[in-house]
């Protein structure tokens, strides 16, 4: 399938400038940058080896792959040596690398499978040598079996409960990439934060057979009964939010489970069921797309055959007639240049929510992070939310 160039006059940083799809994957392994997710020369290394193969995924796999088993090994060796803390950040880099060279596999292979546990192993390792982290692995209980999550912990003040928000995946990320968007930010203004692979994301789906689906209050009502029974978190400052395709989880659950203090859709999703339907018919007319990952993905998370299955899935996705019900506080943050999401879906949403105290970010493109999910400057993205939640949360009480 051709894969969409970007535009003219583009200011985001394009590593492939012919290719969307890999430019923008660059561009998610670098933005981890500031929070230990990544190293500019070992990134344009893996990108000179790839200059050649510029649409292949499966050189796209290996040679991320291969740099992450590489940066690995060398964490493995610091830990020996007993330099954990320098153990740590090799390790985490390498976690990073491994799940963002998997991305784009489809289908999955053993290969593929392994190299994901590699990243979460890796990451968990990483977790352990370093203790400031305060990183907790933890399994929320969900319908007779449980879902994998990392509690990333902030500083709190003795004897009070503090303020936990619940960060869901979104289509094709995972909980280890999630952490490397941001999420010491929030930490940094004394906010905890749920890291979750929810169905259809994560381990959820690679070993435990857990597919996508519609009704996301039910794992996040499940994450919420879990953290509110936790004694360092305040059950009436529990907040949820989530990127991507989790611009409609967030407020799903939201809407669906008032229990939530709060909402961030980071980036937005009004009709997920209509935009695949476009989506493929565009494909089979032969148009360019800017997909994130291979349309098989959809496939994939459904745990179906063909496209007709995959609808027939989608259709519960859609916020109209939900997001009404809304009553907590909502941040929508979107880019004007995001060539994913439609500025339309973005006000359809705004304009719909039932929340009275409801604002909207549109990152412009002369301040940056205009993109998906501010791909190309996570940090102003990042901080712009994590300073609203400390506010609608206090997380200085």
């Amino acid at each position: 399938m051709p894969v969409s160039p970007l535009p003219d006059g583009e200011l985001a940083y394009s590593y492939f400038p012919d290719n969307y799809r890999w430019s923008h994957g660059v561009l998610i392994a670098l933005g981890g940058a500031p929070w230990g997710g990544a190293e500019i020369d070992e990134i344009n290394r893996i990108g000179l080896r790839l200059k050649n193969h510029v649409g292949d995924d499966i050189a796209w796999f290996n040679e991320w792959a291969g740099e992450a088993e590489r940066i690995e090994n060398i964490g493995h060796a610091e830990a020996a040596r007993g330099h954990n803390i320098t153990a740590a950040s090799y390790l985490m880099r390498a976690a990073h690398y491994y799940h963002v060279g998997e991305r784009f596999s489809q289908p999955k292979t053993d290969e593929t499978q392994a190299a994901y546990k590699r990243g979460v192993d890796a990451f968990r390792k990483g977790a352990e040598l370093n203790k400031a982290l305060r990183l907790e692995h933890v399994e929320i209980p969900y319908e007779g079996t449980s879902l994998p999550g990392i509690i990333v912990h902030a500083d709190q003040q003795p004897g009070k409960k503090g303020p936990i928000m619940l960060f869901l995946d979104g289509f094709d990320v995972t909980k280890e990439i999630q952490y490397f968007r941001g999420i010491p930010e929030m930490v940094k203004r004394g906010i905890s934060v749920l890291l979750l692979d929810g169905p259809g994301n994560g381990e959820a789906i690679r070993f435990r057979n857990l597919m996508l689906h519609h009704e996301t209050e039910r794992h996040a009502g499940a994450a919420y009964d879990f953290l509110a029974a936790r004694p360092e978190f305040d059950p009436q400052r529990i907040g949820i939010m989530a990127l991507s395709l989790g611009g409609y989880y967030a407020p799903r659950a939201a809407s669906m489970d008032q229990r939530f203090a709060c909402c961030i859709s980071w980036g937005p999703e009004w009709d997920y069921h209509t935009k695949w339907q476009q989506r493929l018919a565009r494909i089979e007319r032969g148009e360019v797309l800017s997909l994130s990952v291979p349309w098989q993905h959809l496939l994939w998370v459904f745990g179906v055959q063909t496209k007709e299955e995959a609808f027939k899935r989608l259709e519960g996705f859609k916020l109209d007639g939900v997001i009404q019900k809304m009553r907590c506080p909502y941040l929508l943050v979107h880019g004007e240049g995001d060539q994913q999401a439609p500025f339309e879906h973005a006000q359809n949403m705004i304009n719909a929510s039932g929340s009275t105290n409801k604002h909207m970010k549109i990152f412009k493109r002369e301040e940056g992070g205009y993109h998906h999910c501010q791909v190309d400057n996570v940090t102003i993205g990042m901080t712009y939310m994590a300073d609203w939640v400390a506010e609608v949360l206090k997380a200085g009480q």
